[in-house]
């Protein structure tokens, strides 16, 4: 700080401009000479296009696209020389993300009359993933598509209890909108009391793909193998859609067949890793203190068919973490930071944050020795030379370390006070570590397989990361450290909506299984005031089949703030409905 005085000044005045130098706050200190640089748009941007490719698959988590970008970013670390900070000396921190479902020993479907005949399991039929266990012998009853409304109904005239029910997927052409998805499916049939039912299509799903829980025994069946349950009708599966479709009424019929159902099912982990590098610190005094740089890895994957490659979401913050470990490590062979630093890539954040809460239950350095943690999430997108970061009030002092940082970067940097964001970071502060959350802006590519890496602003991540190595290397550096405060739950920013004002505060798994399982509902919202909680699957909302998130939002697009919709929802393999009151962005 430069003082000029301009006329002879009182000893008074002199003692308090020498104690106002002397206690500068930690964010005006100077920071010291500087040995790194930073990222270029042309390193960050070819990382992007290498986590983009077609054989990460969109990086889903738990899946081998997620397995091989962990590897690279693992490879990557070890070029820049950082040294490993996940478990057994690896950079890896494995997690679990679920438990899943496979079929075990056991498991048979066979008619017992008029003749003995068994299916292979996995061939020819397959026990559904949400199954419930056990064994029931029946007589197969053909209920057409198994839809059950108002002007169509496959159950009238028909006694399902106790029987095992073999219907088509699907609907036809023309109640192209009737409630006919497989939770639908089942819902219908446990309402009529049937013990068991199955399922025709052309090809088998996954045990994942059916993995909601209903309790009832339910499976797959090939179309080959409904016509063999249905051969003593003398009726083929082809031929009774036919006449459904071409009569538009119901078909049902017994098939005079006895059958034998049994469905064992064991769990298997389906595990992800988080991927740990650290640069160390030096300071006797500081180096067992961290500054945590993170970002999430993963996206979407593959979802029905089509890979989301999550350009912006998130292999542009991936970018340039890896970017800022590379440049530290670098830097460190000639200046290593006094604190030590800890980068961090998070799986299972689009599955409920998932990997940031495994870190936090389990860091590399104590928490309570953590200084600060900076996330960049979606800064691949800058436009007009504007960034956005949040948590700015979560210590004192972090506003003016961000001003200082973007000082001379043409960067309008636009900063939010809460902590509080639907990423990473929350997991930390929620824990007691201040936050700094880097984000250029929501878009219209969000989500959706547009995603792309040729849509990204490479210039504009790089000015992201100068800011982002300015920032880390002043909270690695300086003897203070950021004090972390308590900011207001209230001062939450609203969260995203259907576009129309309607909010009904949800986050969703894209990779739930049929249905829509939420892993986190908003605090006061909608959601929560009709009791739902995460975990449960949606089927139905205002009486529209749920199966992805775009449907659920094209189911809001015509409500209004203070509409009440009837929700149906599965929980623990029970069924459920409810009245949500929709409340307002």
């Amino acid at each position: 700080m430069r003082v000029v005085v301009r006329r002879a000044a009182s000893p008074t005045l002199l003692v308090l401009l020498v104690l106002a130098v002397a206690v500068s706050s930690f964010a005006e200190r100077a920071a010291p000479p500087r040995a790194l640089t930073p990222p270029s748009a042309a390193e960050l941007l070819d990382r992007v296009v290498t986590l983009t490719t077609a054989d990460m698959a969109g990086r889903g988590s738990a899946t081998p696209g997620g397995d091989r970008a962990a590897r690279r970013i693992a490879a990557w670390f070890l070029d820049a020389g950082l040294r490993p900070g996940g478990d057994d000396g690896t950079f890896f921190q494995p997690f679990t993300i679920s438990t899943g479902a496979r079929v075990a020993p056991g498991s048979a479907l066979e008619t017992l009359a008029p003749a003995r005949v068994a299916l292979e399991a996995g061939r020819q039929w397959t026990p559904h993933g949400g199954s419930a266990h056990g064994e029931v012998t029946a007589d197969i009853v053909f209920a057409g598509y198994g839809i059950s409304a108002p002007a169509y109904d496959d159950y009238a005239g028909i006694d399902a209890r106790g029987k095992i029910m073999l219907v088509l997927a699907g609907a036809p052409l023309h109640l192209a909108a009737a409630p006919a998805s497989r939770l639908e499916k089942l819902i219908v049939a446990k309402a009529h009391g049937a013990a068991a039912l199955l399922v025709v299509g052309d090809a088998l799903p996954t045990l994942d793909a059916t993995g909601t829980r209903v309790a009832l025994l339910s499976g797959a069946v090939t179309t080959s193998s409904a016509d063999t349950l249905l051969a003593p009708t003398g009726r083929t599966v082809a031929a009774l859609r036919t006449s459904i479709i071409d009569t538009r009424r119901p078909l049902s019929l017994a098939s005079g067949v006895t059958a034998r159902v049994r469905v064992a099912l064991e769990t298997e982990e389906r595990r992800a890793a988080n991927v740990i590098g650290i640069v160390p610190g030096t300071d006797p005094a500081l180096a067992s203190e961290a500054v945590v740089v993170g970002a999430h890895y993963d996206h979407l994957g593959v979802v029905k068919g089509v890979t989301y490659p999550g350009a912006d979401d998130n292999a542009s913050g991936t970018a340039v973490v890896v970017g800022l470990a590379r440049a530290f490590a670098s830097a460190a062979t000639t200046h290593p930071p006094a604190r030590t630093l800890v980068f961090a890539l998070f799986s299972g954040e689009e599955l409920g944050l998932l990997g940031s809460g495994h870190y936090v239950r389990h860091p590399a350095l104590p928490l309570a020795r953590t200084v600060a943690m900076l996330n960049f999430d979606e800064v691949g997108r800058m436009r007009d030379h504007r960034l956005q970061v949040g948590g700015v009030d979560s210590a004192a002092g972090l506003r003016q370390i961000l001003a200082a940082a973007a000082a001379n970067t043409g960067v309008d940097v636009v900063t939010r006070g809460t902590p509080f964001a639907p990423s990473d970071h929350t997991r930390f502060y929620g824990a007691g570590v201040p936050v700094l959350f880097f984000y250029t802006g929501m878009h219209d590519d969000y989500h959706t397989p547009s995603d792309t890496a040729d849509r990204l602003n490479a210039d504009g991540m790089a000015l992201v990361a100068t800011i982002g190595s300015r920032v880390i290397e002043r909270l690695a550096g300086d003897p203070a450290r950021p004090v972390y405060a308590k900011v207001p739950w209230r001062e939450r920013p609203p969260a995203r909506s259907a576009g129309n004002g309607v909010f009904f505060g949800i986050a969703t798994d894209p990779h739930g299984g049929d249905g829509l399982r939420l892993v986190s509902v908003v605090a006061g919202s909608a959601a929560e005031r009709a009791g739902m909680r995460a975990g449960d699957v949606i089927v139905r909302f205002s009486g529209a089949s749920i199966e992805s998130f775009e449907e659920l939002r094209a189911a809001l697009r015509d409500k209004h703030p203070g509409d009440i919709v009837r929700l149906v929802y599965v929980r623990d393999g029970a069924i459920h409905d409810a009245d949500a009151t929709l409340g307002e962005r």
